[in-house]
């Protein structure tokens, strides 16, 4: 049987993997990756990106063998300790997932969008998460997260934003006020 060595969210790995093992098994099965989920095992719907090598790919379509010498990042090595990352932290107060299973994915996307474009515009943001599929929001949180993350990712350590979402709200939406926080109702 073929052995992969690979360095997943920092640590490194050396499996023995059956050549038809897929990379986003090998995460979850073998290295108790559990947040990188299975969704459609097709690459259809994006749930399972991961950052391979610093470039996204969809987990279901890499083999494990072909991840030999890479470095792997997963929605769980982003974190550094308990501080989310800026894009982490930028879905949570944007409000930017409903079930939550598509939330991986999206992150990873979005960071590695944000590697070629630092501050996307929302048609941009649009059209670099079009491999990742959200059947909950209609991606209007989504896109306001990404622009957030990207924010927050090119402010110095340790700035950040701390008002409430900054999202506009909708057409007839009132905007409330609650001891500093702002809502949209």
């Amino acid at each position: 049987m073929p052995r992969t060595s690979l360095t997943v969210d920092g640590v490194r790995y050396d499996e023995e993997v059956e050549p038809r093992l897929l990379l986003v098994h090998l995460l979850r099965d073998r290295l108790g990756r559990t947040g990188t989920p299975v969704g459609c095992d097709t690459s259809n719907c994006g749930a399972c990106t991961v950052l391979l090598d610093g470039v996204s790919v969809k987990s279901c379509s890499v083999l494990a063998v072909q991840a030999d010498g890479s470095d792997v990042v997963t929605v769980e090595g982003l974190a550094e300790g308990t501080e989310w990352h800026p894009m982490q932290r930028a879905f949570h107060e944007e409000h930017a997932l409903q079930c939550g299973y598509c939330t991986p994915g999206m992150i990873m996307a979005a960071i590695d969008l944000l590697r070629d474009d630092p501050d996307p515009s929302e048609e941009a943001v649009r059209a670099g998460l079009e491999g990742n599929l959200c059947r909950c929001t209609g991606y209007t949180n989504i896109v306001r997260a990404v622009r957030r993350g990207a924010r927050e990712m090119s402010r110095p350590d340790g700035e950040r934003e701390t008002a409430g979402p900054s999202a506009t709200p909708g057409p007839g939406a009132a905007r409330q006020e609650t001891e500093g926080q702002v809502r949209t109702p």
